[in-house]
């Protein structure tokens, strides 16, 4: 069953005129049955960390990162790790390049 179109039916409310239902055509139904969004493999075993920097900062690191050939993922990375090293903790974030 289709949705009536509000906007056609406010219209006819008002009283004025609406001369054809325009309604939007339903979408096909898929060959095969949409699958749930799954993690990669990469991911799996990770949690996001959110942090807020000004634009000049993020331009900056992508800068960088380009210029290494690098990702930024793996800059911030080595960063963490420095910071780790600085407290005596373990480098605990993985990097791709260990330059």
């Amino acid at each position: 069953m289709k949705k009536p179109n509000a906007l056609a039916n406010a219209l006819r409310n008002s009283g004025a005129t609406v001369a054809a239902s325009v309604e939007s055509p339903e979408p096909p139904p898929s060959a095969t049955p949409a699958q749930p969004h799954t993690q990669t493999s990469s991911r799996l075993a990770t949690k996001a960390i959110t942090v807020h920097f000004p634009e000049e900062v993020r331009r900056q690191l992508k800068s960088m990162a380009a210029e290494q050939g690098r990702s930024m993922e793996d800059m911030v990375g080595e960063a963490l790790n420095l910071l780790f090293v600085r407290y005596r903790k373990p480098e605990l974030a993985p990097r791709k390049y260990n330059n």
